[in-house]
């Protein structure tokens, strides 16, 4: 299995939630990861809260980590819904991902993000389809 710096490494090609959100893989385990993120000022929409697009990719990505980073498999996203629960009050989102199912070519991730105060900020769900 390999570590959690073997899995960043693997990830890092991964810019748009690396580099331009600035998302931290935190922890990885088979099915299972967090990643988070210090909010910035270009992650407020209007209203002076996280934009939904990027609570939406710390979702995405953490479940990309939980399918992906322990498995040796390629599983991408089918299908992702998303239901944002409320406006961050903190300046850290973390996201934790785990696997509820994983078949020989679908699987189904669930991620909750919540802020470092323990605000429900919004729940996802990911089909994933494994290719190659």
């Amino acid at each position: 299995m390999p570590d959690l710096e073997e899995i960043r490494n693997r990830f890092q090609n991964d810019r748009f939630a690396m580099e331009v959100t600035g998302i931290t893989i935190d922890s990885a385990a088979p099915g299972k990861a967090v990643c988070s993120l210090i909010l910035e000022e270009r992650h407020m929409n209007a209203n002076h809260v996280p934009m939904g697009g990027v609570i939406f990719t710390l979702a995405d990505f953490v479940c990309a980590i939980a399918a992906n980073g322990c498995s040796g498999r390629n599983i991408v996203s089918q299908n992702v819904s998303i239901t944002y629960l409320a406006p961050a009050k903190g300046r850290l989102l973390i996201a934790e991902a785990s696997c509820l199912r994983e078949g020989r070519t679908t699987a189904l991730y669930a991620a909750d993000v919540r802020d470092e105060l323990g605000t429900y900020v919004a729940h996802a769900t990911v089909n994933g389809y494994a290719i190659g």
